[in-house]
């Protein structure tokens, strides 16, 4: 690909409105993804950006959208959107739009959100006239369709951001059902940071002969982020939290959880140690989450807990920390999790706390980005195999009431896992129920129900697992 050396906006041709709101916000020099990715996009080509995020990319595709309806002034037909960009989630999805509105402040674009939380009659009376650029997340924007509130046979340029994400999300099939109606003569745009085979797929069935971008190698963490893994076991989680919240360094932290509730508990902890902080996740209402948002973007709360899902589209400024209370186990959610610090040049430090039931989540991660995160102890000091712990941290090795060592405990035995016998020599001397029958394992061929008769040969059902929408 031919190499772009550019020093300001002006040289990627977009039209004098858009420079001008551009100098406004004091956006002189684009970034590689925009040096790249814009003058493609504005030869007509259909593009596939990889880039790690906070990196520009909303730029780098709402700059040569907003170049098209300057260049290709008219009205849109009722219920329908020229540009449509499909979000994961509903934060992503507000932050693009506040992007189309900043970037066109002169061009002023009809622009509409269609997004889960918020009543849909509001949307489809924003639609009902027409927009230039539709922003969306998919579940919404299927149940639009499904009402007829909106109509896609006139989009001509499509873009999917954090298209990795969405397929995560489980959002493959209102993808496709999206896409299906909308007309074959297009523009596509599609935006991932990472490209596992199943996006390349995707790609492949929605792209036309596109160009590829990358302006950082695939699952590359951000450069400016110095990461760190503090060891410790579950229970140590909640006081280390607030040991690493206390240091006047901290200025805004992020701290990431796993799960909705766990998110919650967090929050419930944190206000126990006097320390204030806002959770933001799916189990919350749009309003809720946009509250906790702005104040955590104004600095009223300096700690936000959120999830994987309700954590994309967090663009804040400033944030000086991200904190894994819990560390996923999907790999590429790290990289997008520090990616929220670190962000338009500045520093930032991610801290990740990891039990014992993590150290293979831990080594996903390191494989992935290709690098082994720096254990340090609690006063920040580096740690090596062997090195003693941390007075404070784990008394001898391990916390107080904790199960012992192995040495304390003794050899391993030599029955392979899961053999180890119920019954354990002859009950003492006494004991009432010596004589009574002897339990010698659980049956193999049934599965013993405390409300009825074994179930021969069953195994018992799954509890299926639920993923919520945005």
């Amino acid at each position: 690909m031919k190499e772009f050396y550019l020093i300001s906006f002006n040289e990627l041709g977009l039209a004098e409105p858009i420079l001008k709101a551009l100098a406004e916000a004091n956006h002189t020099t684009p970034t590689p993804i925009q040096i790249q990715a814009v003058p493609q996009v504005l030869a007509g080509r259909d593009l596939i950006g990889i880039a790690q995020t906070g990196t520009g990319k909303t730029a780098a595709f709402a700059l040569p959208i907003l170049q098209h309806l300057v260049t290709n002034r008219f009205r849109p037909e009722r219920r329908s959107a020229r540009a449509l960009v499909l979000s994961p989630t509903r934060e992503l999805s507000g932050q693009i739009l506040e992007s189309f509105r900043l970037y066109g402040k002169h061009v002023r674009p009809s622009t509409a959100l269609a997004i889960g939380g918020v009543p849909i009659g509001r949307q489809a009376r924003a639609l009902a006239n027409g927009v230039d650029v539709l922003v969306a997340t998919p579940g919404r924007l299927v149940d639009l369709l499904e009402n007829n509130a909106v109509r896609l046979d006139m989009v001509e340029v499509l873009v999917l951001d954090e298209a990795d994400q969405m397929l995560d999300m489980g959002f493959i099939h209102a993808i496709r059902a999206i896409c299906a109606r909308l007309p074959a003569k297009r523009r596509n745009l599609f935006f991932s940071a990472t490209m596992p085979r199943e996006i390349e797929k995707l790609a492949d069935s929605l792209l036309t002969d596109p160009v590829r971008v990358a302006v950082t190698p695939v699952a590359k963490t951000a450069d400016r982020v110095e990461q760190k893994v503090l060891f410790t076991d579950r229970a140590g989680k909640p006081n280390l939290l607030v040991e690493l919240l206390s240091e006047p360094e901290m200025d805004r932290a992020l701290v990431f959880s796993r799960t909705k509730h766990g998110a919650d508990r967090v929050v419930k902890g944190l206000a126990g140690a006097g320390i204030a902080a806002e959770a933001i996740h799916g189990n919350k209402s749009q309003p809720q989450r946009e509250r906790a948002l702005a104040a955590f973007r104004q600095g009223v709360v300096k700690v936000l807990v959120a999830t994987d899902i309700a954590a994309r589209g967090i663009d804040v400024p400033g944030v000086s920390h991200v904190i894994n209370y819990d560390l996923p186990n999907v790999p590429e959610s790290y990289v997008h999790r520090i990616g929220r610090t670190a962000r338009a040049g500045r520093e930032g430090i991610a801290i990740s706390l990891c039990d014992g039931e993590e150290r293979a989540f831990l080594r996903d991660i390191e494989r992935l980005i290709k690098i082994t995160i720096p254990s340090v102890d609690r006063r920040g000091e580096s740690r090596r195999e062997g090195a003693p712990r941390l007075e404070g941290f784990r008394s001898e090795g391990r916390p107080e009431g904790a199960r012992p060592s192995r040495d304390a405990r003794g050899p391993r035995s030599d029955a392979p896992r899961g053999a180890r016998p119920f019954n354990r020599g002859p009950r003492p001397e006494g004991d009432a129920r010596k004589d009574g029958p002897r339990h010698e394992g659980p049956r193999l061929d049934a599965v013993v129900r405390r409300d009825g008769p074994p179930l021969e040969g069953r195994r018992p059902p799954r509890r299926k697992a639920y993923r919520a929408a945005p």
